[in-house]
């Protein structure tokens, strides 16, 4: 998106405004609009961030990104994941599913994660009133989510678990 043409607009108001002040305004006019174009464009910048967040909650899970270009502002529009399609159950002698992923071989992964800020705020709030730290509740919610529903606390994990986790089978 250029800016220039509305920082140009910007600057043939002022000096509009100027003209019914005289030379001496008209002379000051001048030597303000270059400093000025530079804070216009900073202005403009922070309008389009606000607006495009806005747009993202609307959006979410998807997204809408502002980027400097050189002087100007891109756009990066992330749309929402489209909903996998229906899985038929599998047919005897097929491959065997994946393990469950609460099996821990001990091997880890690091991402880098964005998520918009409310949506932050709510994993917080749900990590902490499981006891839990937001890591350890975001893997357990991409774990249910493949596994189909399944959810399962880690053992020693949780609120109130202070540590008193039993082991074993009960009939």
């Amino acid at each position: 998106m250029d800016l220039t043409p509305y920082v140009d607009n910007l600057r043939q108001e002022l000096a509009v405004a100027a003209d019914a002040g005289g030379d001496d305004a008209r002379a000051l006019a001048e030597r303000l609009t270059a400093p000025l174009e530079s804070a216009a464009r900073l202005t403009l910048l922070n309008a389009l961030s606000a607006a495009m967040g806005e747009v993202t909650r609307e959006l979410a899970p998807g997204s809408v990104d502002v980027r400097l270009r050189g002087l100007d502002p891109e756009f990066v529009v992330t749309p929402p994941p489209a909903p996998e399609p229906f899985r038929e159950a599998r047919e005897p002698g097929a491959a065997p599913a994946p393990p469950p992923a609460d099996t821990d071989d001990g091997a880890m992964a690091r991402i880098n994660f964005r998520l918009p800020a409310h949506l932050k705020a709510r994993a917080e709030d749900a990590a902490a009133a499981e006891g839990l730290s937001v890591n350890a509740w975001l893997v357990r919610a991409v774990s249910t989510a493949l596994d189909g529903g399944a959810r399962t606390t880690p053992q020693g994990r949780g609120k109130d678990s202070g540590g008193r986790g039993f082991t074993g089978w009960v009939r």
